[in-house]
């Protein structure tokens, strides 16, 4: 088991917040009518770009394992999200109702080849797991400062 961590701090301006993780910073905000500068990509299409990379990352790790002459990959991804829930605080869901995803191969496989690929990297990819069954969360705590 290894314990991946981040941490998270609103920076001054709009709603832009500073992610520090494994030694890399990244900028978050939101678009202007949300109360942000738009200086970063927001968190909702950062997560559906974190899962993307990690699908990419689990193609090319294992293309050559699995006979899989991978020259290229790339997946679009989409989500819907109520952003009346958000915005109305009435109780109902915040995220994401659905995400949809569709993975592009450049290989010289046959398409049925891909296609147990692509349920390999779908069945591997721990952000994908993560996004379609969840995990638990848990308060530690909060620090008065």
């Amino acid at each position: 088991m290894k314990t991946f961590k981040a941490n998270a701090k609103k920076l001054k301006e709009g709603m832009q917040v500073e992610v520090n993780a494994a030694g890399f910073k990244m900028i978050f905000d939101e678009p202007e009518q949300m109360g942000g500068t738009n200086q970063g990509v927001n968190p909702m299409s950062a997560s559906l770009g974190v899962m993307g990379a990690c699908q990419t990352i689990v193609a090319f790790m294992f293309a050559k394992q699995k006979g899989i002459e991978l020259e290229d990959f790339s997946v679009e991804i989409e989500g819907d999200m109520n952003m009346e829930a958000l915005m109305k605080q009435n109780g109902e869901r915040t995220g994401f109702s659905e995400i949809r995803y569709k993975m592009h191969f450049k290989a010289n496989n046959t398409e049925k080849e891909l296609e147990e690929f692509s349920k390999f990297i779908e069945e591997n990819c721990p952000v994908s797991d993560t996004m379609k069954n969840g995990s638990k969360l848990v308060n530690t705590g909060i620090v008065k400062e």
